[in-house]
């Protein structure tokens, strides 16, 4: 008659199997040959970085708060344009003018929201722009950073 199978992983004592009391980590490494970098330069790149991407987030916020400004004069001043369209219509002595004076005021006011649409729309762009050009900048001055490093390194 055959033994049944059994898997030796489930039942063996794990503890033996993974013995970290004889793992030594300055033994594993002192087999490698690790390459000596300038840690201080590798630093000073990264700080850069941070920087870079700090001001970049600085410029992005300062960017939404104007947009968000501007928006909420336009939602204003449309507001006031608005209730000063009303009384303009109710004030037209006929059916026919109030019709026509709405109108106008519906194709003033959506000349207007377009402008408004484009003028962010743009806004954006020019933002947008900005941005990949400064982490553009900072990537390549990135790579430039790490090649002197390496090329010290090995001088």
């Amino acid at each position: 008659m055959s033994k049944p199978f059994t898997n030796p992983f489930f039942e063996a004592d794990m503890s033996k199997l993974f013995d970290m009391s004889k793992f030594d980590m300055s033994k594993m490494g002192a087999d490698m040959r690790m390459p000596h970098f300038d840690i201080e330069a590798l630093f000073n790149q990264q700080r850069r970085n941070v920087e870079a991407f700090t001001a970049l987030a600085q410029a992005a916020t300062e960017s939404f708060q104007s947009l968000w400004r501007r928006q909420a004069d336009a939602c204003r001043q449309m507001v006031e344009e608005q209730a000063q369209t009303a009384q303009a219509i109710m004030a037209c002595p006929s059916t026919e003018e109030k019709v026509i004076k709405q109108a106008e005021a519906s194709k003033a006011a959506l000349e207007k929201c377009l402008a408004n649409m484009r003028d962010i729309a743009e806004t954006i762009s020019k933002c947008n722009g900005q941005a990949i050009e400064t982490v553009n900048l900072r990537l390549n001055e990135g790579l430039d950073e790490l090649r002197g490093i390496i090329k010290n390194r090995a001088a």
